[in-house]
């Protein structure tokens, strides 16, 4: 796009809101309050709350990142992301900024753990962001991984989305790719979503990790790109990659390695 038509249509949506932000505010306000009393004006205004502070993680991106992280920390500046959630993150990897640690504090007595609690996994992926899916496998307190070829570190087999592919349709397609086997569809269980700073990455390149269990039908067999496969236990997560380390912890506290 031409940087004019950038500017040009910055200088509209302002006008616009303008105009007709404090009219749609006030009926907004008295709409929400008529149908669904407090608590409807509540997840009203919450609405408004969370979209003001996705335009702030844009509007400030430059500023946060100079005062607020580490060179190389997790950028703000996500369009579908807010302050609190990229603060959480940074936080997470330890690349706060004295000022960021003071912030991160003062919202902490206001709100518990609250840039933690905020960090969003369904944000628009970015080019700080690599976004992957994951198949849970275990037996006996162990789980299935898998190394590719040139590999030191194992990984939970699975993989990335192909553009406007399903969770579903993109896992048991890598799967199946990986190991020569077929994911049941109705078996499909989502775990949560995993995020640690990517291997081999410069730091503050995150992987974002979405989890699920299912059972398969056929033979577990490697692909020629997979040089190793492994059932490995909890003791072994040395072996395995940054991101499916913290999978590991949360799979231990649920008893389940």
């Amino acid at each position: 796009m031409h940087p004019l038509i950038g500017v040009l249509l910055f200088f509209i949506s302002v006008l616009l809101l303008l105009i007709t932000g404090p009219l749609g505010l006030i009926y907004g306000f008295f709409y929400t309050l008529l149908k669904g009393g407090l608590k409807g004006l509540g997840e009203y205004l919450l609405k408004i709350a969370v979209s003001i502070d996705q335009l702030g993680n844009v509007l400030m991106q430059h500023l946060l990142n100079l005062l607020w992280i580490q060179k190389g920390g997790y950028l703000f500046g996500n369009r579908d992301e807010t302050i609190s959630s990229a603060l959480g993150r940074n936080k997470k990897l330890g690349m706060l900024t004295v000022f960021g640690n003071g912030i991160d504090r003062f919202l902490d007595a206001i709100d518990p753990n609250h840039s933690l609690n905020s960090i969003d996994y369904y944000v628009e992926p970015s080019e700080n962001t690599i976004d992957k899916l994951a198949w849970i496998l275990l037996r006996e307190k162990r789980i299935l991984c898998v190394r590719s070829k040139d590999k030191s570190l194992f990984y939970l087999p699975g993989g990335k989305r192909d553009k406007g592919e399903s969770d579903l349709k993109a896992l048991t397609r890598e799967i199946k790719e990986e190991l020569q086997v077929t994911l049941n569809p109705h078996s499909f269980q989502f775990i949560r979503v995993f995020e640690a700073q990517a291997d081999g990455k410069p730091p503050g390149k995150l992987v974002r990790m979405t989890c699920y269990e299912a059972t398969y039908k056929g033979e577990l067999q490697l692909d020629s790109e997979i040089e190793e496969m492994a059932w490995l236990s909890y003791q072994e997560k040395d072996k395995v990659s940054e991101v499916c380390k913290v999978i590991f912890d949360h799979l231990r506290s649920e008893d389940r390695m």
